[in-house]
């Protein structure tokens, strides 16, 4: 899906502007993994697996395995995407925070992709109320974005504490779907289990009183999503 230039959503300019909510693959939800933030885990936890990649520049960050193959997302179907939770990066559809250069107080400004599939102006959902003020899908958009502008302030100190704590390794991925079938999954870390089971009471004290022992447990907990995403990707093999 093509990107076009973000502009600043406006209630006078986009009065008439609607949203088609709803998941497919012509809204760019055909995807095999999607950024996660630290404060989505024990949403992101009960559906999907949760592994670690890093970007060029050695960061590190959480994504979920939607499926094995490029542009694989075994929740999606023709309908809508089958899970109870969606992500924050996938669900904010075609809106995006955008910051003010400077230090003026302003807070963080709506923008929209204007040549997003999911806008019209004659489909889906209103997004400001016939007399003025937010429609309430819009306010959804609002608080999924909330969701990812904490996250993202949450990122790097998470990852800092849970590597100064020695508990993010490489982990292999070899996943066999069936006798013929397999995938291996290269450049994925994890929180390692025996390093985690073997902190100290301060290491430990320190990880809970910020909230990070949970989060690095929901890792741990996610990862017994990849036989669901196996049954997934044989129940689509089968055609079912």
């Amino acid at each position: 899906m093509k990107k076009s230039k973000p502009v600043l959503l406006d209630n006078i300019e986009h009065h008439d502007l609607r949203v088609m909510t709803g998941h497919a693959a012509g809204f760019g939800d055909a995807i095999n993994q999607v950024r996660v933030y630290p404060n989505e885990f024990a949403e992101v936890q009960r559906e999907y697996p949760i592994f670690f990649r890093r970007d060029a520049e050695g960061t590190f960050y959480a994504i979920a395995l939607l499926g094995f193959d490029r542009d694989e997302n075994l929740f999606l179907d023709s309908q809508d995407w089958n899970a109870r939770y969606v992500p924050a990066e996938q669900a904010r559809g075609p809106f995006l925070l955008g910051f003010r250069e400077g230090s003026d107080g302003e807070g963080p400004m709506m923008l929209m992709e204007p040549g997003h599939p999911r806008l019209s102006r004659s489909e889906g959902e209103p997004l400001f109320k016939p007399h003025g003020g937010n429609a309430p899908v819009l306010e959804h958009y609002l608080q999924v974005l909330r969701t990812i502008h904490g996250g993202l302030g949450l990122n790097d100190d998470v990852f800092a504490a849970w590597l100064e704590a020695g508990l993010v390794a490489p982990v292999k991925v070899d996943i066999r779907i069936n006798d013929e079938l397999g995938y291996d999954i290269p450049d994925l870390f994890s929180i390692n289990g025996e390093a985690l089971a073997g902190l100290d009471g301060a290491a430990l004290a320190g990880l809970n009183a910020r909230g990070y022992l949970a989060m690095a447990f929901y890792v741990l907990t996610s990862l017994g999503n990849v036989p669901h995403l196996i049954a997934l990707k044989n129940r689509k093999l089968q055609g079912a």
